[in-house]
């Protein structure tokens, strides 16, 4: 019974992490699935959606996409990503904004419309749960890779 009460005390204090864990690690960076890349490195990917770059491997121009409504996912985008809160990425983004070298990623409401934003357009990169992946996209990076 005490053993039984030390797992539950446990499972319950280290609930945050695992979820934590779970949320990042359930998240995938797709394409549309004729995109010609295949693959992205980590450094790719902070490129991409830091506004180091705007243009894939290729040198096609890339549309980075960002979930708008679900600040949770976004949250832990960017802690997985870069280690950075979102009021930091916010910050970041109102600076390299204001000097004209980047613009910060479009926008959709949620992962339906990002799934539908990325089946049309065929340069967009967004980020999703691996569980929303569908035919009209390609999985490019994976968190727990």
């Amino acid at each position: 019974m005490l053993q039984l009460t030390l797992l539950k005390t446990m499972i319950l204090m280290g609930g945050l992490s695992f979820t934590t864990l779970a949320i990042s690690s359930e998240l995938v960076l797709v394409v549309h699935k004729d995109n010609p890349t295949s693959m992205l490195s980590r450094s790719q990917v902070i490129d991409l959606y830091m506004g180091k770059y705007v243009a894939f491997p290729d040198g096609s121009k890339a549309v980075p996409v960002d979930i708008e409504n679900d600040l949770v996912i976004r949250t832990k985008f960017y802690d997985s990503l870069v280690g950075m809160s979102l009021a930091r990425v916010n910050a970041y983004w109102s600076k390299v904004k204001f000097s004209g070298r980047a613009r910060p990623p479009t926008q959709q409401k949620d992962e339906k419309a990002i799934l539908a934003f990325v089946k049309q357009t065929e340069n967009a990169i967004a980020y999703i749960h691996e569980s929303s992946v569908t035919d009209d996209v390609k999985v490019v990076y994976r968190f727990y890779e």
